[in-house]
């Protein structure tokens, strides 16, 4: 990594403007806000330093494998809010950065472009919401006192609101502009064409402007020239960490984005990701996830996240299949609101490849989610997915060996229906078994309200849970009824009404109920509230469903309810979640719990 001698902030622009700079597709979106761009001019008036840059110089080669951007300059947020691809000459290097990238567009925008974000309340889909606004210099006095400590009242205004200050004497607004545009004479000539020659605040004030900008010695920066990409990679993963973590998969992608020629990989992963997250009550997939997800359902043999493996003949296979894989991952999202998962619950995106994976090698649509003949296969894959999702550590370490691994089982084993008991035992095998031991069960046992394994637990020990409809994690015990004040009105200590506070909220007292019956609960008292909702048969069948030994009616009976439940559900545990022939031998039982939304977390 080569040091080079500093340049000037008009020198960079210029090498900007000449595409001489580019940005290459790892880089995220422009997404500084007006106050920081404002306050980066005034660091700049004051002296301050702004930090060193890395850029990677790239030879022409290396770049073929590459599509590079060119620097935001008219940002709008709803027009234009992304960088254009440069179509650049593919026999010269190619100068790229790799850190840098806001500060540089920054200065880009506030010296040769505009900058244009919605205004607060306004209308998202109307053109008058997004005013231009330009960067402005008050010459004539300092910025008033603020927040961000800024002496120099650099402004980004659109025309009406720099109109709005004509009257005012202690305000003239300079276009920051053409301190980059124009040579020192043509500067002073523009001071007083303007009429402020005669101020010395604004002729120094300009003058200190145009100094910032073209003074050598601004900018620093370091340029990489090696040309192992998993070196680079590595670097700008390094350099970037202090802000939005970043992947492998954000370089990789860029490469996919350079392989493709019918489609632009970029995009095509942005919009399914988007799609994928918008499904049921919302998810919250990343592009890593769709992209691993992509190697793995177009048969690529090594699925790590290594630039070897996005070479031209994966790349084609991928960009050939993405209709199909993109159809597949819709499905198998829908599949997971069915279950009643969502971002809020469901414990590892990863899961979402298996199932895709079965349903693009089964060629299955979205009719497999609802049609009767598949009732019994859904039932094994909802089981599945919910008892992996359940079981700590399935999908951490070891993923890609694992993905292999579901993929050979289900090419070998799947071609009629979910392979419940040879994935699992492929998974047992790479001591990824399913089957929960003492500890694990009293790890469930104590899980609490509001965490996302809550629901997964209730929804695969409570078969009869119709998932597709909105459900709410409910306390059997109300919560109202053990509030500090009732508790210590009934004689009992802080430190039993700690403890019995602390159980309100664990597994034992919770169960799914459908929303509309919960919010018909409310916080009446167990016994009165099953009493008065069902007859004596549906008490008990009520009571069965839900693993509910008895109804309390009173704080003094809560603890050894608590107690009692606590059992039935460790039982209850052993039985559905002891073994997989014991939940796959359920078909008809699990088929009646699909879901069509995904649960909220309510009282």
């Amino acid at each position: 990594m080569g040091y080079q001698l500093p340049i000037s902030i008009g020198t960079t622009l210029k090498k900007i403007q000449s595409r001489e700079l580019v940005l290459p597709a790892i880089q995220r979106e422009f997404v500084w806000k007006d106050r920081q761009i404002e306050t980066l001019f005034d660091s700049l008036m004051r002296g301050y330093p702004i930090g060193s840059f890395l850029s990677w110089t790239v030879d022409a080669e290396t770049a073929k494998q590459f599509k590079f951007y060119d620097f935001m300059r008219e940002y709008h947020e709803w027009t234009n809010p992304h960088c254009t691809v440069l179509d650049l000459a593919t026999d010269k290097p190619v100068r790229a950065i790799l850190d840098g990238q806001q500060r540089l567009t920054a200065l880009n925008i506030g010296l040769r472009g505009s900058y244009a974000d919605r205004t607060p309340g306004a209308w998202r889909h109307k053109a008058w919401s997004y005013p231009v606004r330009r960067l402005y210099l008050n010459v004539l006095k300092p910025a008033d006192e603020n927040e961000d400590g800024r002496i120099y009242d650099f402004r980004l205004l659109s025309d009406a609101q720099r109109a709005s200050y004509d009257t005012d004497p202690e305000v003239h607004w300079f276009p920051v502009h053409l301190g980059y545009e124009l040579d020192i004479h043509e500067l002073v000539g523009e001071i007083a064409k303007q009429g402020v020659g005669t101020s010395p605040e604004a002729g120094q004030m300009v003058v200190k402007l145009w100094q910032a900008i073209h003074s050598e010695g601004t900018l620093y920066f370091y340029d990489e020239e090696n040309q192992d990409v998993e070196r680079v990679l590595d670097i700008f993963i390094r350099v970037n960490s202090g802000g939005t973590t970043l992947s492998y998969s954000d370089l990789l992608l860029s490469i996919a984005t350079a392989q493709w020629t019918d489609r632009d990989a970029r995009q095509e992963i942005h919009s399914i990701v988007d799609s994928l997250n918008a499904t049921g009550a919302g998810f919250n997939f990343s592009k890593d996830a769709v992209l691993k997800a992509g190697l793995v359902l177009a048969g690529v043999t090594d699925i790590g996240f290594k630039v070897k493996n996005f070479n031209a003949a994966n790349m084609t296979a991928l960009q050939k299949q993405w209709d199909d894989i993109t159809a597949a991952l819709t499905t198998a999202v829908n599949l997971l609101a069915d279950f009643g998962l969502s971002d809020a619950t469901l414990t590892a995106d990863s899961v979402l490849i298996p199932l895709a994976y079965y349903v693009h090698s089964r060629g299955l649509g979205d009719s497999y989610r609802d049609q009767p003949k598949h009732a019994a296969d859904r039932a094994l894959v909802r089981s599945w997915t919910l008892r992996s999702l359940i079981k700590a550590g399935v999908w951490g370490s070891g993923l890609d060996s694992l993905l292999r691994d579901l993929r050979d089982v289900i090419d070998k084993h799947g071609a009629d229906g979910f392979p419940i008991k040879q994935i699992e035992s492929s998974m047992a095998a790479r001591g990824k078994s399913l089957v929960l031991g003492d500890e694990e069960v009293e790890d469930l046992l104590n899980l609490k309200y509001g965490r996302n394994r809550t629901f997964a637990v209730l929804a695969i020990l409570f078969p009869h849970v119709n998932t597709r409809n909105v459900h709410h994690v409910d306390h059997i015990f109300p919560r109202a009824m053990l509030h500090t004040p009732k508790l210590k009105a009934l004689g009992f200590d802080t430190d039993a009404i700690a403890a019995m506070q602390d159980q309100r909220d664990r597994l034992p007292n919770l169960q799914l109920l459908e929303g509309p019956e919960n919010i018909a609960k409310s916080a009446t008292d167990p016994l009165s509230w099953v009493t008065s909702n069902y007859s004596e048969d549906g008490r008990s069948a009520h009571l069965e469903r839900h693993a509910v030994p008895w109804m309390p009616s009173a704080a003094e009976e809560f603890d050894d309810f608590f107690d009692d439940r606590k059992k039935a559900l460790a039982a209850r545990i052993a039985s559905v979640l002891g073994s997989p022939t014991v939940a796959s031998g359920e078909p008809q039982q699990h088929a009646q719990a699909e879901t069509k939304s995904a649960p909220v977390i309510a009282e």
